[in-house]
């Protein structure tokens, strides 16, 4: 944990005061910064917030996705039967008898 004087607006109050607070997370290397408020230790707690959800994302595994369109094989059956009973509709006998 490092801190450090806050950059912006605050005169000379900000350069006497390491309210900033900078986080390493050595085993990754994941690296967060708080220097929002002028008290270190909410900035070390807004830190140590940020670092936990900086690590929960790069942990996050994404469930497996579940296939949606349908195979070939499925296709290719439907469009067989299709065809066998178009086949079938097509030998039906039709009346030729004239009026």
């Amino acid at each position: 944990m490092d801190t450090y004087r806050s950059q912006g607006a605050g005169g000379q109050h900000v350069n006497r005061t390491e309210s900033a607070v900078r986080l390493t997370h050595f085993p990754s290397g994941v690296v967060v910064v708080a220097s929002d408020t002028r008290s270190q230790i909410r900035n070390r707690e807004i830190a140590f917030e940020r670092l936990a959800q900086k690590l929960r994302a790069l942990n996050h595994v994404p469930k497996p996705r579940k296939p949606t369109r349908i195979s070939r094989g499925a296709k290719e059956r439907r469009l067989a039967s299709k065809k066998r009973h178009a086949a079938l509709k097509r030998t039906r006998t039709r009346d030729t008898r004239e009026y």
